[in-house]
């Protein structure tokens, strides 16, 4: 429906031109997109279902007053096609739109004829879009955090595919570093106690059962192979004497995690086209090359790191005063210039992670959207600032923040996980409440804001549950077809006129609010735009629902209304779709 009123007055605007009332300068603005006009939606009601600012935006070029501009275009609209609706001038200049019931009764037949297509659009043009998301550390088995950033991640590329994107997803495996080496050298201490030797708990170790699971598969693999590698840890060790565990140890526990991480994403519906390894970056020169790279451009140097304002320290040691190789971000944004190579000759994790989005960026993509958890909210501007360095683009990465999440039960909070150890599981979550609950509940909030989980509400077939509230609404339209068949009844073909009560009217309105709320979530990377929306939509249609005993009317109105209904249950299919939740036909 906007695009209808958007199409109408540029149309008049176009006659405005030809006649001469705008200056001819307006046109290839016109034409090209180039004048920042809008056609949004009131926040009140009374003023309208559309308004427009467009004789605001070109009082200027016009030498008019906005108002009377504004009354140029009223009297040039071509109205006299649409019937009923109306327009009023509002304000300085504003031009409000009252769609007729005619007109907003036509799209019913466009939601029914166009079904799970409603709400897509060609906004993205095929532009190419890469988004990474989980990525998380496979040293263990995946915590509800970050099952919120895979269902974030998720839903924005589902948003972005439907507006015209072609998206693509990439996991980031950070399989290299100290990280996977305190898991290897977990799983040969619990290998050395599987095999009944006597085992000194190294100073840093992963807890949990998953990390004895991966020694006893190891050890039902390989058997004694590496009783030799596990020898050290029958004696205490400190930090400086620490083996390095076997590459075959390493390569297996990481195996064993990713596909626990596989198994999880699976459960939520969720897979990638792209799982990168951080060792290529190592092997294949990634990192050498970039470090080159931006010697060319004097964009490094040897320097001390010092702490910014903001107190976020670099991954390097900050009392560490040796030289260290610093990256010249300052220059591009950042409030501190970041060591790429540590005193001791190591790379920092920033280094490889300008090697990694360099990478992405050679691969051609339009827009690069990372999803971090929000302890990563410091590395932003760093990973923004070296891409702009090397790449001189600065809108080429956005990066979305996902907080916590809150696991509460009985009103008590949950924050411990017998196989994880130091943390619930996002296996145990999706095991107690479901695939369905755990993605709409973490996408009823924005990513940036904390969420509470409740596992008891989560659970509940209750209205106060605000999943089983959407699905529900999604079901009725189900259930009352077939208890229209029960009936024998006809549905028919109805007459749309006989709609008119202002319940149907309000709720054909919020149809037609859909497509604008997708677009809006996908640009905005804000899927929680979404649930709010479908929350919305599922009270206006149970409201109505309620109110009325379709099947008890003439066969008109009957079918009339039912294929409002039927409208509504596409609609809420849709938006369920989007968000990777399913849309049951009964509860």
């Amino acid at each position: 429906m906007r695009a209808f009123v958007f199409k109408l007055v540029t149309a008049t605007l176009e006659q405005l031109v030809q006649e001469g009332t705008l200056p001819d300068e307006v046109l290839p603005l016109l034409l090209r997109g180039g004048l920042d006009f809008k056609v949004e939606r009131p926040r009140e009601k009374s003023h309208g279902d559309f308004s427009t600012n467009a004789a605001l935006v070109l009082a200027r070029m016009a030498r008019m007053k906005p108002r009377d501009l504004a009354q140029k275009i009223l009297d040039a609209l071509p109205l006299e096609q649409d019937g009923e609706t109306r327009c009023e001038i509002a304000g300085p200049g504003f031009i409000n739109f009252y769609l007729s019931p005619a007109r907003l009764r036509q799209l019913i037949p466009e939601i029914l004829s166009q079904r799970d297509t409603y709400g897509h659009s060609r906004l993205g043009e095929g532009k190419r879009v890469l988004v990474e998301f989980v990525s998380a550390n496979p040293t263990g088995p995946m915590h509800v955090g970050h099952g919120r950033g895979a269902v974030t991640g998720d839903a924005i590329a589902r948003l972005l595919s439907a507006v015209g994107f072609h998206v693509e997803r990439e996991y980031y495996i950070n399989d290299a570093g100290n990280q996977v080496d305190v898991l290897g050298r977990s799983v040969l201490y619990r290998y050395r106690e599987i095999r009944g030797l006597p085992a000194v708990k190294p100073p840093s170790y992963y807890p949990g059962e998953y990390v004895t699971e991966i020694a006893a598969a190891l050890n039902n693999q390989d058997q004694d192979l590496w009783l030799t590698a596990s020898e050290p840890f029958g004696q205490p060790l400190d930090e400086n004497t620490l083996p390095t565990p076997p590459k075959e140890v390493v390569d297996f526990t990481i195996a064993r995690v990713i596909e626990d991480i596989r198994k999880d994403l699976e459960i939520l519906g969720i897979q990638f086209d792209h799982w990168f390894s951080e060792r290529t970056l190592h092997q294949e020169g990634g990192i050498d090359r970039v470090l080159a790279h931006l010697v060319e451009k004097n964009l490094i140097y040897q320097g001390v790191l010092e702490r910014p304002k903001g107190g976020d320290v670099d991954s390097s040691d900050e009392t560490d005063l040796r030289l260290q190789t610093l990256f010249r971000a300052t220059e591009f944004g950042d409030d501190a210039d970041r060591s790429l190579k540590k005193a001791d000759g190591s790379y920092t994790y920033f280094a490889a992670d300008i090697a990694y989005h360099f990478d992405k960026a050679k691969r051609g993509y339009d827009l690069l959207v990372d999803v971090w958890g929000a302890d990563h909210g410091g590395y932003v501007k760093r990973v923004q600032a070296a891409l702009e360095a090397m790449t001189g683009r600065k809108d080429l990465l956005d990066v979305v923040l996902t907080q916590m999440v809150n696991l509460t039960q009985g009103g008590k909070q949950v924050r411990m996980s017998k196989r994880a150890g130091t943390f619930v599981t996002l296996r145990e979550v999706l095991e107690e409440t479901g695939a369905d609950a755990v993605r709409f509940w973490f996408l009823t909030r924005s990513s940036g804001a904390g969420l509470d989980f409740d596992l008891d509400l989560a659970k509940a077939k209750t209205n106060d549950n605000p999943v089983f509230y959407v699905q529900y609404a999604h079901a009725r339209v189900y259930s009352l077809f077939a208890k229209l068949k029960e009936r024998s009844l006809s549905e028919g073909e109805g007459d749309l006129s006989r709609l008119v009560a202002p319940e149907e009217l309000d709720l054909i309105r919020l149809l037609g609010v859909f497509p604008e709320v997708v677009e809006s979530a996908a640009l905005s990377r804000e899927p929680h735009r979404l649930t709010y929306y479908l929350l919305e939509l599922a009270a206006v249609f149970h409201g109505y629902y309620n109110n009325y005993r379709i099947l008890d009317e003439d066969p008109e109105l009957r079918g009339a209304r039912l294929s409002l209904i039927r409208a509504a249950g596409q609609v809420i299919a849709n938006g369920l779709t989007l968000m990777g939740v399913s849309a049951p036909v009964s509860m």
